[in-house]
């Protein structure tokens, strides 16, 4: 068994240009983990705090020195020493360390790329894939099954992950589950580029977001399904057939008071009114999934919403559940969704996630692992889904390298099933 010996810790930038952390984690064998914690722009009230510097001498106030600080202070010299086998064990030490419910003491840019260093540690002094290893921790087994979850491609952004002009937050490409993740990833990819082809021919913005989809310029959110319909249409597949369309309407960004106010009606809605617009949507663009179509605090709204629509397209809870076990109970006892997005640092650490899946598990609810706006080019959460059988993955568009990075992972991974070698290392770091 191999015992961590050093822990260091240092300031990067994201996808954005915003200051991260980035943790490396060495054992007494001479193998390392090396894992950086991702940010949101998008972000539920409910999510484990970031910790920021506030010094606006440095990076607008952004710097992340506090949290570094943190993990060379108070991380390190309680987890050096300890055995790097025991992921809960030392997930649980971080977890008492800061405290607190929401990690704001210590800061989840502190706790979340050290629980993820210390499995990319012990998967290599192992020498097997990580997600072979987390798969044994989440399967509770010595030889863990796998699948590859289907890619969910955000193609175009509006909300905050765009230019301002569209009020639902991302436009969802989806594969069918039938299709193998190769062919997915090429379904993906074609329809990105007849999008951008569409928006050229139609004189529109076609330059990216935050996550790499289009961020155009246009008159409602309904424009941009059509233009996705169109855009599928010169591909040779075949909407609701071989592709179905999706949404984060990330509603809380367009609710204020008990109403919902968005270009495609002259008049604000309130929530069973969203809900029969939802429905058309539903219908004439055969949407697959939903994610936040309502306010993160309107569990009741939520249970009313999922009792109309939740036969017919998963609605998926982020702001809702923020990968949190309390408020995915609660959804649950009220039905009210039927998927989840999860995101490791919403809540903290890997082990914290892991007891959230398995509790999503247990009441079929539908899994997506989930990247956030700004992002590393550590593909960890790729493996993450693998490990944990996710349904679905959502990385953003095919492009940008932070985005690209988990793609080629996953594919790298397929490949290995494929060929059946799943226990072969990979990118073993000593």
């Amino acid at each position: 068994m191999a015992k961590i010996t050093k822990i260091m810790s240092r300031e990067i930038l994201d996808s954005r240009g915003m200051p991260t952390v980035e943790s490396k984690v060495v054992l007494d064998d001479g193998y390392y983990g090396i894992s950086s914690c991702p940010t949101g722009a998008s972000t539920g009230k409910y999510e484990s705090v970031e910790i920021r510097d506030k010094d606006v001498k440095r990076y607008t106030g952004l710097g992340v020195l506090q949290a570094v600080s943190n993990i060379e202070n108070v991380i390190r010299p309680k987890l050096v020493g300890m055995e790097a086998s025991n992921q809960q064990e030392l997930d649980q030490a971080l977890i008492t360390l800061d405290g607190t419910e929401n990690k704001k003491k210590l800061g989840v840019n502190s706790i979340l790329p050290v629980s993820m260093a210390v499995a990319k540690a012990q998967s290599a002094s192992q020498r097997i894939p990580l997600y072979y290893y987390l798969g044994k921790i989440f399967q509770k087994t010595e030889s863990p099954k796998f699948h590859i979850p289907t890619p969910i491609f955000n193609v175009m952004n509006g909300g905050k992950h765009g230019a301002g002009n569209l009020e639902f937050q991302e436009f969802w490409v989806i594969p069918s589950q039938t299709k193998p993740y190769s062919q997915a990833l090429q379904m993906g990819v074609e329809i990105y580029f007849a999008v951008k082809k569409v928006l050229i021919y139609k004189s529109a913005i076609h330059s990216v977001g935050d996550e790499g989809g289009f961020a155009p310029n246009l008159y409602t959110n309904a424009d941009a399904l059509e233009i996705l319909v169109e855009a599928i249409t010169q591909t040779q597949y075949e909407l609701a057939h071989d592709v179905f369309l999706g949404l984060d309407l990330a509603a809380n960004h367009f609710k204020s008071g008990s109403a919902y106010q968005i270009k495609d009606r002259s008049n604000s809605m309130n929530a069973a009114e969203l809900v029969e617009f939802y429905k058309e949507l539903i219908e004439r663009y055969k949407l697959l999934a939903i994610e936040d179509p309502l306010g993160e605090d309107d569990f009741k709204d939520w249970t009313y919403l999922n009792s109309q629509l939740g036969n017919r397209v998963m609605v998926v809870g982020d702001d809702l559940l923020v990968t949190n076990p309390k408020r995915l109970e609660r959804a649950i006892k009220e039905k009210a969704c039927n998927a989840i997005l999860a995101k490791p640092n919403q809540i903290g650490t890997i082990s914290e996630t892991f007891e959230v899946l398995e509790k999503s598990n247990a009441n079929d609810f539908k899994v997506i692992i989930s990247h956030r706006s700004g992002e590393t080019n550590d593909s960890f959460i790729a493996d993450l889904a693998v490990a944990v059988n996710a349904d679905y993955v959502k990385f953003g568009a095919p492009a940008r390298g932070e985005r690209v990075a988990k793609y080629n992972r996953l594919l790298e991974i397929a490949i290995s099933l494929v060929k059946s070698k799943p226990v072969q290392a990979q990118q073993v770091q000593k």
